[in-house]
């Protein structure tokens, strides 16, 4: 009579591939083995360097930034009292150490954001001076994550530009500007800034948009004067 095989069950199935499971884990933690055993010395020279970047990191901001901020923020404020006091030639500085005014300040400290404001305090004089190139320029170098800042910049480097005859420049710098803040007035007054612009430049369809977007989300501000600025893109 011929022999069957005995079919196994479930618990012999579930103990068959718990037991190749164990022998998998088994192999795979001796490759594991094998392979730190193998590179040890390269995981500790990555682990290492890891350690160090961190720890440089925190040194870097506690040991350097730290006191660089302090000696931009001095720098910075005796610039802005001879400002206050009318002595624009003196706030700008830049041309001694014993005078450093707003030049000098971003130029010792442009990796702080004292540094870089004082690049935006250098620009508006140099606006102020009708050198609208170098005002551009500066303005250009500063940044900020307060984004109310950041509209005045763009609105900024937009009047440079107009001033320089680049009324196209001009009016992408102030659609920047419009959208760089969630402050309202802000946004208001510099959509409204844009449409004068667009409406002085006969760009009519671009002038429409910019005061039906005063009209419905800042008519707080504008007293009912969008309405009359789309009257008169219908004529102009």
């Amino acid at each position: 009579m011929a022999k069957f095989n005995k079919k196994p069950n479930k618990k012999e199935l579930e103990g068959k591939e718990t037991v190749e499971v164990f022998r998998d884990l088994d192999k795979t933690a001796f490759d594991t083995e094998q392979f730190i055993e193998k590179h040890a010395k390269t995981l500790i020279t990555v682990f290492g360097a890891l350690v160090l970047a961190v720890l440089g990191y925190f040194a870097f901001q506690q040991f350097y930034l730290g006191p660089k901020n302090e000696e931009a923020t001095m720098s910075y404020l005796a610039a802005q009292k001879n400002l206050s006091d009318g002595k624009d030639e003196l706030a700008f500085g830049g041309k001694t150490a014993a005078n450093p005014g707003f030049m000098g300040t971003y130029n010792n400290f442009s990796g702080t954001k004292v540094g870089k404001l004082s690049a935006y305090n250098a620009g508006l004089l140099k606006f102020k001076e009708g050198k609208y190139q170098e005002a551009y320029d500066l303005l250009d170098k500063f940044s900020s994550e307060n984004a109310t800042l950041m509209a005045l910049k763009y609105g900024a480097m937009a009047d440079c530009m107009s001033n320089l005859n680049k009324n196209d420049d001009a009016l992408s710098l102030l659609d920047k500007a419009t959208t760089a803040s969630d402050d309202p007035y802000t946004s208001y007054y510099f959509t409204r800034k844009a449409g004068i612009m667009a409406l002085a430049m006969k760009k009519n369809a671009e002038a429409k948009k910019y005061f039906s977007t005063i009209d419905e989300k800042f008519q707080d501000y504008d007293n009912g004067m969008s309405d009359s600025y789309i009257e008169m893109v219908k004529y102009y």
